[in-house]
């Protein structure tokens, strides 16, 4: 089970790392989007500091989320950025909702596992 753990929470990093690194290199094509997409897009884009601080959050929670003994804060720092892409899909674009729901259900299975480092914050 440890093997598992830490081959998905390698991969879930190493995604998060590579989508933080993609908003400040843009070196991945990007998908194509409706007019509604580009419109909040372009919404997004005018907010200058949105983006590089998502950026360095993905690429902070994905090399926290790697090693187990920062897994825990990892997996809480991710949280938000993870919910906001499961909305997104949701709202958006539900035919490409399967990969943020398992990316999600991994997130949810590390803030679990680790249930008992969070006790002081919520005590």
């Amino acid at each position: 089970m440890k093997v598992v753990k830490f081959i998905l929470s390698l991969l879930f990093g190493l995604m998060f790392i590579n989508s933080g690194l993609n908003k400040h290199f843009n070196y991945m094509p990007a998908p194509e989007m409706t007019e509604e997409q580009m419109k909040i897009f372009g919404a997004f884009m005018q907010i200058t500091w949105l983006m590089p601080l998502v950026a360095v959050v993905e690429i902070v929670g994905g090399l926290l989320f790697i090693f187990p003994k920062t897994r825990a804060l990892g997996a809480i720092v991710i949280l938000p950025v993870m919910v906001g892409i499961v909305l997104h899909h949701a709202v958006m674009d539900p035919g490409t909702l399967a990969i943020p729901l398992v990316l999600f259900a991994i997130n949810l299975w590390m803030i679990f596992d680790n249930w008992k480092k969070y006790q002081a914050l919520v005590s």
